[in-house]
């Protein structure tokens, strides 16, 4: 099959030219951390400012892609992986259009953001480790997910019955235990800001 198949990516317009015309760079900032640490705050969060500030920028968030582009996938080891090969295949899109992808993935495992960085370019992608621990999560619970987890109603759920590896590499760790969702969409404002302009 695959001798049938001829991309045409070298007839299409460099990414620098859409790039220039946008002013901006094409990146993408990946959130990763447990569910509740705040990540899905600070995307929403970072993609107002950005958007204020005149860049062209949308954010993919986990539950959101899980009722569309993901809905068949479970979160089995290998739906998982499916899961973040999918997302890192669209935002590897996203920024060789010019656009500043905003991803909120709790991405668990070391093996799992090593793929999102070889399919999206690790000059492309910006880690951020968003920290807090797993009672920390628990007792915000937002989603209400950690109170039905308690009553054996989430299966895999990470952090308990799926592992979750911190990051040891991530370009930025923000503890949203230490700072104030304020403080910490500042600290995330000021490291990916000025890596989104054109040099």
């Amino acid at each position: 099959m695959s001798e049938n198949i001829h991309p045409i990516s070298d007839r299409l317009l460099k990414k620098e030219d859409r790039e220039r015309s946008l002013g901006q760079r094409g990146k993408v900032v990946w959130l990763c951390g447990l569910s509740g640490s705040g990540k899905s705050t600070l995307a929403i969060a970072l993609e107002k400012a950005l958007y204020s500030a005149g860049k062209h920028v949308y954010v993919l968030d986990g539950d959101n892609i899980r009722t569309g582009l993901n809905k068949g996938l479970g979160f089995s080891d290998d739906d998982r992986q499916e899961n973040i090969r999918r997302i890192a295949e669209v935002s590897k899109l996203f920024q060789d259009a010019g656009l500043i992808a905003i991803n909120s993935f709790i991405t668990p495992t070391a093996n799992l953001r090593a793929l999102a960085r070889d399919v999206i370019g690790k000059e492309n992608l910006i880690e951020i480790y968003v920290r807090a621990s797993f009672e920390t999560c628990k007792q915000r619970d937002v989603k209400g997910l950690y109170a039905k987890v308690e009553q054996g109603l989430v299966p895999d759920f990470t952090g308990k019955d799926s592992g979750f590896e911190e990051p040891e590499d991530s370009d930025l760790v923000i503890d949203t235990e230490a700072q104030s969702v304020e403080e910490s969409l500042q600290t995330l404002l000021d490291f990916v800001s000025k890596q989104l302009e054109l040099s």
